[in-house]
């Protein structure tokens, strides 16, 4: 019951959702950018200027007991189905900005005039008021975390804990996350996507009975001339390996977001958070586990990045990086290995590869996938939290990166660095070199020519993970 209150009160009121997808059953996940790499970026809503940030204890001051004990009354009342709004009003009472990071956590679930308590409860607490933030005729919950992310609020001691009580009220299998006390995962930047924990066993094409976002396991594929169903001029994500190339086209990437397959004799897995715009992926047999990981979509997000998981371990694994951050994985200190992904014209992609085979109509399940399921949901900016972004290009702007053989981050705007490549120039930085490749870009090492691990992805998104990023000028 609990369950079905929060999910319920999460949809209840007239705010958009701002789901990762809709109800996984009908797995129609939600879109990003257009299918054209090299057209002009949309225009997005302008960023807001956060306020000074409020001042708050440092994180590892322990809280008052009290608001602890509101908190403890709140998540016990939660699992009755019932939201105690005096202990939110206690919390706001107290006056320690971090338990902000706890009335975020109610605010993604409750909405109508019970997030309308909470997020006054925040707006006194921070001495902020969310109307002037356009972001707040999103939502609330978006404004209100959109704060506290830009001003790096700190969290309090036992604030896994606190959220791991509202949290598993939704998806109990998210409890091995939890559990791990040294995990490197950040869970201010948690939040939930809307769909619940792709648990299903390798190979299972079933739609997940509970509502999830499904990874389709060793599509069916076709050759470039069984791949005419699919209009020249949209979206694939390419990849190389062992002599063999694959296309994924966008649409079925759109629905799926992860992928498991094996490509040129080698074990790969394919994250596509639609979120961010990125396409990666890492080869997972040779990882060094002692059991090769399967990778799955959690539901969980961290900054509008999805949070990808292995199904053997339940170990979270940072999408970006592809290092384990929770359980058993973290503590082997695992890191997958990045692979190459190009993004490209289907048109131009099998003609660099004629050879290409290609992710077939149906996905190998009989399924039907419209070309554009999506519908342009982020066209104006990121419907989840990231905070503040860097102004250096507007955040829906693509970029290639590279993470350099010395950890240097190295960023392309794809648009300049196409009308670059296109006039003759070279395109050059911090040792990178990119290349075309189809239609889309590739990165070598501009000493040797070797190949550099790269993929695309929002410039908000690779910023956020990489803000140290060198980025590339013409």
């Amino acid at each position: 019951m609990a369950v079905v209150a929060l999910a319920a009160a999460a949809c209840s009121s007239g705010e958009a959702a701002s789901d990762e997808s809709t109800a996984a059953a009908a797995t129609t996940p939600v879109a990003t950018s257009g299918d054209v790499v090299i057209a002009e970026p949309a225009p997005v809503r302008p960023r807001f200027r956060y306020p000074p940030a409020p001042a708050a204890p440092a994180a590892d001051v322990q809280s008052a007991p009290e608001a602890l004990d509101a908190i403890d009354t709140i998540n016990q009342l939660l699992g009755a189905g019932e939201l105690d709004l005096a202990s939110v009003s206690a919390i706001r009472d107290f006056g320690d900005l971090r338990h902000a990071w706890y009335l975020s956590d109610l605010l993604r679930f409750f909405r109508g005039e019970q997030g309308d308590i909470i997020a006054e409860a925040f707006e006194q607490l921070a001495g902020v008021q969310l109307n002037d933030d356009p972001d707040r005729a999103i939502s609330q919950w978006l404004s209100v975390t959109n704060h506290l992310i830009a001003w790096d609020t700190p969290s309090y001691p036992g604030y896994r804990d606190d959220k791991a009580g509202v949290f598993l009220l939704v998806e109990p299998a998210w409890e091995p996350f939890f559990a791990d006390e040294e995990a490197t995962l950040d869970w201010r930047f948690v939040s939930w996507g809307g769909v619940l924990i792709d648990d299903r066993e390798l190979g299972d094409s079933e739609p997940c009975p509970r509502g999830c976002i499904p990874s389709l396991d060793d599509p069916a594929t076709t050759d470039a001339a069984g791949g005419d169903w699919y209009p020249d001029d949209r979206i694939v994500f390419g990849l190389v390996e062992g002599g063999e190339a694959l296309a994924v086209p966008k649409n079925i990437a759109e629905i799926h977001e992860m992928f498991n397959l094996t490509l040129g004799g080698r074990r790969l897995a394919l994250p596509y958070c639609t979120l961010c715009g990125s396409a990666q992926a890492y080869s997972t047999d040779d990882s060094g586990a002692a059991e090769q990981p399967v990778l799955r979509t959690s539901g969980l997000l961290i900054r509008s990045n999805k949070v990808m998981y292995d199904l053997v371990t339940a170990s979270v694994f940072d999408t970006f990086t592809g290092e384990a951050v929770t359980g058993p994985l973290r503590e082997d200190g695992i890191v997958l290995d990045e692979a190459t992904v190009v993004t490209s014209t289907w048109a131009d992609w099998k003609a660099a590869h004629p050879d290409t085979r290609i992710i077939a109509e149906d996905g190998g399940i009989g399924r039907t996938y419209e070309l554009d399921p999506l519908g342009g949901r982020d066209d104006e900016g990121p419907i989840f939290p990231i905070g503040d972004a860097d102004e250096r290009l507007d955040v829906q702007e693509l970029v290639v990166g590279v993470i350099t053989a010395d950890g240097t981050p190295v960023a392309f705007p794809v648009v300049v660095a196409r009308s670059s490549l296109d006039a003759g120039s070279d395109v050059e930085l911090g040792g990178v070199r990119l290349v075309a490749d189809g239609g889309g870009l590739r990165a070598v090492d501009a000493a040797t020519g070797d190949g550099l691990s790269a993929h695309e992805a929002f410039w908000f998104a690779w910023s956020q993970f990489h803000p140290d990023t060198l980025l590339y000028e013409r």
